[in-house]
C-alpha cells in the first residue's frame, strides 16, 4: 500500500484479511510523498488468482495508491496490479524474470489505433507497459522514514 488516508487503513486490513482468510495487521508509517497518508508493505502467499482478488478488494476506494504482485509459478504466470486515484487500475502479466508480457491482440490493437491516427504508437506502448502508473507511483515507492528496506545480497 503506497498511500492511504488514516481512516481507510483498518478497512484495507479488513479487505486483505477477507481475501486471505486470516487476520491481518499491517505496520503503517507516514507516507512523506503525500502528507496525511500512510503506507505499508505486506508479503503474502496464496494460490493463483489471489493477486486479482486482492486488487479487486482494494480497487473500490478512490483514495488508495497500491500495487499487488504475484510471482510466477509452475502453474501460472506472474501478475502485477498498480492503482492510483487518477489512473485507476493497471494489470499486467509477468514472466519468470519480471518482464511484462503483452498479449498479441493488445499489440495489434495499439498498432491499429496508431495507424488510424487515433493515437501515437509510443503512447500506446507506454500504456501497455504501465508507464503512466509507474511515473505516478515512483515517488511513493521510495522507503520513507521507518519503512522496511529489503537489501539484495545476491543476484542469481
Amino acid at each position: 500500500m503506497h498511500s492511504a488516508p488514516r481512516a481507510l487503513c483498518p478497512h484495507v486490513e479488513w479487505a486483505v484479511a477477507g481475501v486471505l482468510g486470516a487476520r491481518v495487521s499491517l505496520d503503517w508509517i507516514r507516507q512523506p510523498a503525500a502528507p496525511g497518508t500512510w503506507r505499508s508493505e505486506f508479503s503474502w502467499q496464496g494460490s493463483a488468482g489471489t493477486a486479482s482478488k486482492l486488487a479487486s478488494a482494494l480497487r473500490g476506494w478512490d483514495l488508495l495508491r497500491f500495487e499487488v504482485t504475484a510471482e510466477p509459478s509452475a502453474s501460472a504466470e506472474g501478475e502485477r496490479y498498480s492503482a492510483t486515484p487518477q489512473l485507476g487500475i493497471f494489470h499486467a502479466v509477468t514472466g519468470i524474470h519480471g518482464d511484462i508480457l503483452i498479449p498479441e491482440d493488445r499489440l495489434r490493437a495499439a498498432l491499429a489505433r496508431s495507424q488510424s491516427g487515433e493515437s501515437d504508437l509510443a503512447a500506446e506502448l507506454a500504456k501497455l507497459l504501465g508507464k503512466p502508473w509507474d511515473d505516478e507511483l515512483e515517488p511513493f515507492r521510495y522507503a520513507g522514514e521507518g519503512a522496511p528496506v529489503r537489501w539484495l545480497h545476491q543476484v542469481v
